[in-house]
Formats: structure tokens, C-alpha cells, sequence
């Protein structure tokens, strides 16, 4: 099974890349949980996880998170000193 580990690596890594370069404004280990996420959840489904699948719906998560946060910032968290 190495072999496919290490292709699921590969993998993982040219998407995160890619994402990385369309969502400069996450940093890069956020990216890698979402590519990570997002094939751990389909294989879960028993869905095919093809590269294609993998890259659009992780855009999708991430274009959700991004338009998610409104233009003023997010607010600081309760009881949390500045």
C-alpha cells in the first residue's frame, strides 16, 4: 500500500499547490487540511475521489470560507484580551 499512499500524497500536494496559488490568502497547511478533508470525506462516502472532484470541491469550501467572512474582519473572540 505505500505505493498508493505515496500517490495520494503526490496528489494531495499538487492540488494543495494549486489552491495555494488561486487562495493566496489562506496560508498553506489550511489548504492541505482542506484537500486532506475533502478526500478522507468522499472516500468515506464511497465516492471515486478523482483528482478533478478533489480540487473542485475543496475550491468550493474554500471560495465558501472566503465569502463567509464579512469586509469588516471577523470580530475577536469573547473574553479574549487585546
Amino acid at each position: 500500500m505505500p505505493a498508493l499512499a505515496d500517490h495520494r500524497s503526490k496528489t494531495r500536494n499538487t492540488l494543495t499547490q494549486r489552491l495555494c496559488d488561486e487562495f493566496a490568502t489562506f496560508p498553506l497547511d489550511a489548504v492541505y487540511r482542506c484537500v486532506a478533508d475533502v478526500q478522507a470525506r468522499m472516500a468515506h462516502l464511497g465516492l471515486d475521489a478523482t483528482p478533478a472532484r478533489v480540487e473542485r470541491m475543496a475550491r468550493e469550501h474554500l471560495t465558501g470560507i472566503l465569502k463567509s467572512e464579512p469586509p469588516s474582519g471577523r470580530a475577536p473572540a469573547e473574553g479574549v484580551d487585546g
